[in-house]
């Protein structure tokens, strides 16, 4: 039996999603924010990207507590990339190297593609952030690019690394163009 479960995320997550991003924001480089959002903040962001159809879901273990969370969001707002989502994957300091990741990466994946997506975009922070590297490289990520040094935080330079999947039947064939995904 699983020590976690994955569900959707609602709005009464929002004070256990602000206080992992907090934590993230103020000691690491997933995210390039140098002032964490509070939660007022946090719930509008939440509402703007659920409110458009985008999957966000949580990890949460036997007692309700949420280890992580998940989400996907426009990789890009201009049409074209209308069948491609960015990944964002933040897990709270305990969570992590148990499964968490993993488990919310792969779910993620497969409701974006049931959703009609078919290309996922992982913008992560720093060259040296192995962890979300080996995350994504787990789940069939391929590395595209680096971004060197677009990035400063921390009195330092830091790197964007870029990493790319094909999700549902990915460039195999084309997309019903009369649907938008989610």
């Amino acid at each position: 039996m699983s020590a976690h479960t994955i569900r959707p995320a609602t709005i009464e997550d929002v004070p256990a999603l602000t206080a992992i991003y907090e934590e993230a924001v103020l000691y690491g480089t997933a995210s390039f924010e140098l002032v964490p959002p509070d939660a007022a903040e946090m719930a509008a962001r939440f509402q703007a990207i659920t409110g458009q159809g985008f999957p966000y879901i949580v990890a949460e273990d036997a007692a309700g507590t949420v280890l992580g969370y998940a989400y996907a969001n426009a990789f890009r707002t201009r049409p074209a990339y209308r069948f491609a989502v960015e990944d964002s994957v933040y897990l709270a300091p305990g969570a992590r190297g148990r499964g968490v990741g993993t488990d919310l990466l792969m779910r993620l994946m497969e409701l974006a593609a049931e959703s009609g997506f078919r290309q996922m975009i992982a913008v992560i922070g720093g060259s040296d952030h192995t962890p979300s590297i080996r995350l994504h490289e787990r789940a069939g990520f391929r590395m595209i690019g680096v971004f060197e040094n677009s990035g400063y935080k921390f009195g330092r330079w830091i790197d964007t690394v870029l990493m790319q999947m094909p999700i549902g039947d990915g460039a195999s064939s084309l997309p019903d163009e009369t649907r938008r995904p989610v």
